[in-house]
């Protein structure tokens, strides 16, 4: 299960960091419309398969809506679809009004930052912007696969511990993603590539949350408390 997570979330990560050549590829092997066929929720899988995408296209398409501001444009960071303002916060950012919420490097790429840290981890996706769903989900993956060789090697209870608490505390910080699908299905209005798989995105780590980490999390019926 821990390896499965994290190629899906290697895959994601590869998708908001624009590999068009791995997106075509997933789409063509149907990786996505498997991951979607499986969760209880209805998720529409029309545009999860491979007909009529290929690289060029989808790699414009991903220029349209996370590189290039215009009128598709959506963020693909956490600080800009924040409700809240950053406690202390300074910028000239397009995204930033003082006293509003949607700044660019504010509170949450801090505190993605900081469990970036803790755990000793440097993202190689995201333009390095800290709360970049790229970079998010390229350290989701990492966490899995380091879960993957605890419980393949038989790791301490103490070292799995640690690991899943930092899938948690992530977790706990892509609510964000939400927001982000709903911005992103009003934009991809025409293909819908990446609004299906913001879908799955969504579907996918609020499953997790819940589901297997917080579940791994919880003392079984033998464990003295």
């Amino acid at each position: 299960m821990a390896t499965a997570r994290a190629r899906l979330y290697g895959l994601l990560a590869a998708t908001f960091d624009g590999e068009a050549e791995t997106i075509a590829a997933a789409l063509d092997r149907g990786s996505f419309a498997a991951v979607a066929e499986v969760f209880p929720i209805d998720i529409e899988t029309a545009n999860l398969r491979g007909d009529d995408h290929d690289a060029d296209s989808l790699g414009v398409g991903y220029d349209n809506l996370f590189v290039v501001p215009g009128t598709h444009y959506v963020p693909p960071f956490a600080s800009a679809h924040a409700t809240d303002p950053s406690e202390a916060f300074e910028s000239d950012s397009r995204y930033h009004t003082a006293g509003e919420a949607g700044e660019f490097l504010g509170d949450p790429a801090a505190d993605m930052a900081q469990l970036y840290a803790a755990a000793e981890f440097s993202p190689e996706r995201g333009d390095s912007i800290p709360d970049h769903a790229a970079a998010c989900f390229e350290f989701m993956r990492a966490l899995c696969e380091r879960e993957a060789v605890l419980l393949e090697d038989d790791g301490s209870e103490a070292n799995l511990d640690a690991v899943r608490e930092l899938q948690a505390r992530t977790l706990s910080r892509l609510g964000w993603i939400d927001r982000f699908e709903e911005a992103v299905a009003s934009s991809d209005t025409v293909e819908g590539v990446f609004a299906a798989i913001a879908r799955l995105a969504r579907t996918f780590t609020a499953w997790d949350a819940q589901e297997v980490v917080q579940a791994e999390r919880q003392p079984s019926e033998t464990t003295p408390p």
